[in-house]
């Protein structure tokens, strides 16, 4: 199991508390809260090793488009890249509404 740790900064905020996916074979959990920085925290737990730099180019990628503070915890089983980033909308568009 790797730990890697991201942060990036942010314009906009989440308000509340939001959860969406599994952790599962190819999948991703992501548990999204509200924090007092502009800043968007994200931690990631993968059962895959050396994939740091798949990671990184992928969250730069989003945080890039979507900057979005918040806490993000990130649980993953295998997910592939269009997995993360589906999963990556989807929390942010469950926290809007």
């Amino acid at each position: 199991m790797q730990t890697l740790t991201f942060e990036y900064p942010a314009t906009s905020a989440v308000t509340s508390r939001t959860h969406i996916g599994v952790v599962g074979s190819g999948d991703l959990e992501i548990l999204l809260e509200p924090n007092s920085k502009n800043l968007a925290s994200v931690r990631v737990r993968t059962t895959v090793d050396g994939f740091d730099t798949v990671w990184r180019t992928v969250l730069d990628a989003f945080f890039a488009n979507h900057p979005v503070a918040g806490r993000y915890e990130l649980n993953d089983q295998g997910a592939t890249p269009g997995v993360v980033g589906l999963r990556l909308l989807q929390v942010l568009s469950k926290s809007e509404s």
